[in-house]
C-alpha cells in the first residue's frame, strides 16, 4: 500500500487526520476527504465528548490496539480532527484502516 497522506508518522506513534460527521446511523469510514483526510461518520452526537470517545473506540478496534493508546489530540470540538495512536507504525495503521474502506 502506498503512503497515504492522512496518516503521518511521529516519534512514538502515528497521527491520523479525520473529517468527522457525528450523529450518523453507524460509525464507519466513508472514504477520503480530499487527499489529506479520512471521512468518518460517527453514530453518536457531539455532546460532552461522546463522539470523540466513539472515534477513539472505533479506531482502536480497527487498528488492533488498546483504547488507551488512541486519543483525539487536536480539533476535539471541530469536524476536522487529529488522532494520535501511540506505539504503532504507519503501516500498521494503514492496514487496519484499509479493511474498513
Amino acid at each position: 500500500m502506498s503512503s497515504e497522506s492522512f496518516v503521518r508518522s511521529a516519534e512514538d506513534g502515528v497521527y491520523i487526520k479525520l473529517r468527522v460527521s457525528p450523529g450518523a446511523r453507524s460509525t464507519e469510514i466513508k472514504g477520503l476527504y480530499g487527499k489529506e483526510a479520512l471521512r468518518l461518520s460517527v453514530a453518536v452526537p457531539p455532546i460532552e465528548g461522546k463522539a470523540n470517545a466513539e472515534i477513539e473506540r472505533y479506531l482502536s478496534t480497527l487498528i488492533g490496539v488498546k483504547r488507551s493508546r488512541v486519543a483525539v489530540t487536536k480539533g476535539a470540538s471541530r469536524r476536522d480532527k487529529f488522532v494520535f495512536v501511540r506505539g504503532v507504525k504507519a503501516e500498521t495503521v494503514q492496514e487496519g484502516l484499509s479493511f474498513a474502506r
